[in-house]
């Protein structure tokens, strides 16, 4: 198996298009036409982890942070970065990284932290924006039906928890072809009149190209007619960010001993208390201070977060229990879920999960 197809299934996990624009996904070290031993995945891709993968005989790394955040100019083993990457390299290892691409999927970081604290009715707290399209299409009757089976199959028409979704209105054409046309319909040079119907769809706009492919391939004109529309509607199965609520409310105490006891932190800095009941929270895996407005406004009584600094705690306004659990308990979760996902799509391959603590915070 070579290691472009175990990045197909990890583009299916974590699809590339969903990252951030400032972040650094993908495959950062290495040829995808290699051959995969095996597959070691880590939190952080460190030297102490590249020598785990050659103690396990993995070629392949895949961490949830990209060990190659910023460019850099040299490779001269001067830093912690540069070490990881000269001796990835000197061994034919190649190292993958998935961070928000799999922090902006619905079933990632954010849904394994709320499925670790038990929360339910989960829903995104920050939806992400400028991220669909809209196609519009003109075709007769008889094709139709075509075309936009090929447009869903293409993964078209995909709105929450429904798929196969268009609106279809019926007119009328008009069209004259010159000289050089080939009309399927009507002769060139004469003006033709005739039914059509209007598709519109919605989509990801990632998937544009392989949109308008299924489009072309399934129409019968021989000049396709369409338009594409950027839409301001926030994809709500996309984001940063998670709100839920536990079966039973419990006080911020208990609540607070409850998330350190589930994601195994050794110390939360929290804002004062409120002295209210915990039943809705937010959750944001990483660095989420960005989010404690909307934490607020989704009536969260709790915000679980990392990294936030000091005048951020003000920010909570006496609104809710801002917590700050630390950066890698927020996502320690995370390799495993990317482990189990891998194991059950490529059977009877090594998915080793990585042993090595790459958390650099300690605690007294």
């Amino acid at each position: 198996m070579k290691i472009r197809n175990i990045i197909s299934v990890l583009e299916e996990m974590a699809p590339l298009a969903y990252a951030e624009d400032f972040d650094n996904v993908g495959l950062l070290v290495g040829n995808s036409e290699t051959e995969c031993s095996s597959v070691l995945v880590c939190h952080d891709a460190l030297e102490n982890v590249i020598d785990e993968a050659i103690s396990k005989n993995c070629n392949l790394v895949v961490c949830f942070h990209p060990i190659l955040f910023s460019g850099i100019k040299k490779i001269t083993g001067k830093n912690y970065v540069e070490r990881a990457i000269l001796k990835a390299i000197k061994n034919d290892i190649a190292i993958f990284a998935v961070h928000t691409a799999l922090d902006n999927h619905s079933q990632g970081v954010n849904k394994i932290f709320c499925d670790a604290l038990g929360l339910t009715n989960t829903k995104i707290l920050v939806p992400k924006n400028n991220f669909i399209q809209k196609l519009v299409t003109f075709t007769v009757p008889d094709n139709a039906d075509k075309v936009r089976n090929a447009l869903f199959e293409a993964g078209a028409g995909k709105i929450g928890n429904y798929d196969n979704c268009s609106f279809n209105t019926q007119g009328f054409f008009t069209f004259q072809g010159n000289e050089d046309s080939n009309p399927v319909i009507g002769e060139k040079g004469k003006l033709h009149t005739g039914e059509e119907i209007k598709i519109e769809v919605v989509f990801e706009k990632h998937l544009q190209s392989r949109i308008l492919k299924a489009l072309f391939a399934n129409h019968i004109y021989e000049e396709v007619a369409y338009e594409i529309y950027d839409l301001q509607n926030q994809h709500q199965n996309i984001g940063l960010g998670m709100v839920g609520e536990f079966e039973n409310e419990m006080d911020e105490k208990d609540f607070l001993h409850f998330v350190k006891d589930k994601m195994i932190s050794d110390g939360i800095r929290h804002s004062v208390f409120l002295g209210k009941k915990i039943k809705k929270v937010a959750v944001l895996g990483g660095s989420g201070s960005f989010a404690i407005k909307n934490a607020i406004q989704a009536g969260a009584d709790a915000f679980l977060t990392s990294d936030l600094k000091y005048h951020q705690f003000y920010e909570a306004e006496n609104k809710l229990l801002l917590a700050d659990i630390g950066h890698f308990e927020s996502e320690r979760y995370t390799k495993n879920y990317i482990v189990d996902f891998l194991r059950k799509k490529i059977l009877n391959f090594a998915i080793i999960l990585s042993e090595e603590n790459t958390n650099p915070v300690k605690y007294l």
